[in-house]
């Protein structure tokens, strides 16, 4: 059922629609908290749906909500859970959000 739901949710985070994908990284930013390690299945559709466009996009209100997420995953969920998506995503990465996910794993 999380696979389902998530799977959904994913694609509003890969939106075309700027004001879509950035209600639903907002959305993202306020259930992480209370769903915290119960992401654990879903972290590996999550994380790449987070970082791939939005951390580097030039729209600051999408660049903001995506730091925000990534932030909120941080201080919400299992840092082991979070060590092999952010590294496989870091090695593919350019540009800010490459930069911002490093800091984030130092």
């Amino acid at each position: 059922m999380l696979f389902q739901i998530f799977d959904a949710f994913t694609s509003r985070l890969h939106e075309s629609n700027s004001k879509v994908n950035q209600v639903a990284l907002e959305t993202m930013h306020k259930m992480i908290p209370l769903l915290k390690d119960n992401l654990s299945p879903v972290i590996s559709l999550l994380i790449p749906a987070i970082v791939d466009n939005n951390l580097n996009s030039k729209n600051p209100g999408i660049y903001a909500a995506a730091t925000n997420v990534i932030q909120a995953l941080c201080q919400h969920v299992d840092n082991y859970l979070l060590l092999q998506p952010f590294c496989m995503k870091v090695q593919l990465l350019n540009g800010k959000a490459k930069q911002d996910l490093a800091e984030k794993l130092a």
